[in-house]
């Protein structure tokens, strides 16, 4: 079964083009120059994140860099808080190329650690603060820090990473001793762009969640090519950041855009979309970064009459569902939105950077769309084994040319990942291609948009989930023979759902609720599947894959489904059988997740 969806209304015409590009004729001179900066920038060049930082500090030192409730911080100000850390790390027996991993929310603290540790040459860790248990442990496991710096707020874990060597249960010890040093660290300006900056965890496409590596070449391209030339950031701009800084949208294209145009950045703790609106009027801000889900639960709030009586010019972000572009541009008066398509561990961007609609943009990149089983979930090869572009307005996987202009930086510390992720012999041989793993759409004039992913992991609520973490702790509770997770859509809601078939020892009961104690313990939110699926055995292919395609069309439909079905409405409650009451109210839009 190949995907070949054509669909002329997602491809673009050429007097749509032309009219977009006669409209973007004042931007000319800026795309250019973008393009000069980029051909630019090479591993070997210098630069560096605390670089981009402290060059800010000395051209701007009075300018506000960052906002944070009622805190704000100048370039300098933040520059020399920066560099106190640094000089402690240096103390602390921290030097190049060491792992630092950072167990914090959104904050001013995690900002100035994240710098510190580049300044030095070091690698920053971006933990994320819901982890806990077995996923914790695995992050660190991978990353291999040589120092682990968490909240003074997160004790409820300090046990836990107590046992780990050099752990710092708070770092007030060192946020005191900014006064101590104001210097800029001499290495900060000999570091290389293609040094890796920071390790964040994903998940890839296939197996247990990875580490992947984001080089401070990535890093400046990013603030280049999304807040120059998308956001067209300025000095009177302030970008308002409410998502996880251990994500790239936030660290890697939010604070680099600001950091690369020397504006102002405000940063949230977390996303709340009720007093969202109230956070851009006080932080002033003129941009957003986003996620689709933030949109969503923007809609999903009572319309008021002053909903787009705000300053917001631009927004940038991924996953902006076409089906809700025009309500959420229209109800929220949004002029610009700069869509745009990435991964942490890729090597190629999309961006939005001509304000068309149901697009993630162009790229200048080397990329190719080629046809996709989705049934075997591979890509097809023709006759001599290479395989085939789809054509415009059809549905394919994306795979990115690897070269020195746009090397794969892979997973930290496993070679067997790296390799799974790349393409030899494409097109012709000797080539090497990354395959993203998603779907898209070939839209025409280099752009694309995006439609799914592909492999064992599916998004929800903004986070990546690896399926194969799911089956092994859903694996672990008593009773359970075989595990198999796997994401579902669901009306009304951004990305899959997940949800979690389980084999259970002849005879034995299934208690619901003692599962679900289970499985909050064991795995952070989004990652707890919402439905539960009992089977007497799974049904597998001659190569013993268990057919979870076939799983996946069944979803949790009633009409198709007569095992045993349970739901997580309530988490105070836990798991529920799912009856036909909710099922209809589900699909109504009546219940939601």
């Amino acid at each position: 079964m190949t995907i070949t969806t054509i669909n002329n209304n997602n491809s673009f015409s050429f007097g749509t083009m032309a009219l977009t590009f006669v409209r973007f004729i004042p931007r000319l001179p800026r795309l250019a120059i973008t393009l000069v900066q980029l051909a630019w920038a090479k591993k070997q060049r210098r630069g560096s994140t605390g670089y981009y930082l402290q060059r800010a500090a000395y051209r701007h030192p009075q300018r506000l860099f960052l906002k944070h409730q009622d805190v704000s911080y100048t370039y300098a100000a933040f520059n020399q808080w920066v560099n106190a850390l640094a000089h402690q790390l240096q103390e602390q027996g921290i030097r190049h190329g060491d792992c630092v991993a950072l167990y914090y929310p959104n904050s001013p603290e995690l900002l100035a650690w994240a710098f510190a540790i580049n300044k030095i040459g070091a690698i920053a860790g971006l933990l994320n603060p819901k982890e806990q248990g077995d996923s914790l442990a695995h992050a660190l496991a991978v990353m291999q820090p040589k120092l682990v710096i968490a909240a003074s707020e997160q004790r409820q874990l300090f046990d836990e990473l107590r046992q780990y060597p050099n752990f710092f249960p708070s770092a007030k010890w060192l946020q005191q001793q900014r006064a101590r040093y104001h210097d800029n660290p001499s290495q900060t300006a000999r570091l290389r762009l293609g040094d890796t900056c920071f390790y964040m965890m994903t998940s890839g496409t296939t197996g247990r969640p990875k580490a992947a590596a984001m080089t401070h070449l990535r890093w400046y391209k990013a603030g280049i090519a999304f807040g120059r030339l998308a956001l067209t950031l300025k000095a009177r701009d302030t970008l308002y950041n409410c998502l996880p800084l251990h994500h790239n949208t936030a660290l890697s294209i939010g604070v680099s855009s600001a950091v690369l145009t020397q504006t102002c950045l405000a940063i949230a703790e977390r996303f709340s979309a009720s007093n969202f609106w109230q956070d851009i009027e006080h932080y002033r801000a003129t941009c957003f970064v986003y996620v689709g889900e933030v949109c969503r639960y923007l809609l999903q709030q009572p319309a008021r009459d002053d909903d787009a009586k705000h300053g917001v010019r631009a927004v940038v972000g991924n996953g902006l569902r076409p089906e809700l572009w025009d309500a959420f541009q229209q109800r929220f008066g949004i002029p610009r939105i700069c869509e745009l398509y990435g991964a942490s561990e890729g090597n190629v961007g999309f961006v939005n950077a001509f304000n068309l609609k149901g697009t993630v943009g162009f790229s200048p990149m080397t990329f190719a769309i080629v046809r996709f089983d989705n049934v075997n979930e591979t890509p097809e090869r023709d006759r001599k084994g290479r395989l085939q572009k789809v054509a415009k307005g059809e549905t394919g996987l994306l795979l990115t040319k690897v070269s020195a202009k746009a090397p794969f930086d892979g997973y930290t510390h496993n070679p067997k990942a790296n390799a799974e992720k790349l393409f030899h012999d494409v097109f012709k041989p000797g080539d090497c291609w990354f395959n993203t793993g998603d779907l898209v759409r070939h839209q025409g004039y280099r752009h694309i948009a995006f439609v799914d992913r592909v492999g064992d992991t599916f998004r929800w609520k903004s986070e990546n989930v690896a399926t194969t973490e799911v089956e092994a702790q859903a694996g672990r509770f008593h009773g359970v023979l075989a595990a198999v997770a796997y994401g579902v859509k669901v009306p009304h809601t951004e990305g899959r759902a997940g949800m979690v078939s389980l084999v259970l020892e002849h005879g034995r009961a299934f208690d619901a609720k003692a599962f679900y104690q289970h499985i909050r313990q064991a795995l952070p939110d989004y990652a707890q599947p919402l439905f539960i699926r009992l089977q007497s055995a799974h049904d597998i292919t001659s190569t013993f894959k268990i057919r979870k395609h076939q799983l996946k069309l069944e979803n949790f439909s009633i009409e198709h489904v007569t095992d045993p079905l349970y739901v997580l409405l309530d988490r105070q409650q836990g798991y529920q059988p799912l009856d036909r009451h909710i099922f209809s109210a589900i699909h109504q839009g009546t219940l939601r997740f």
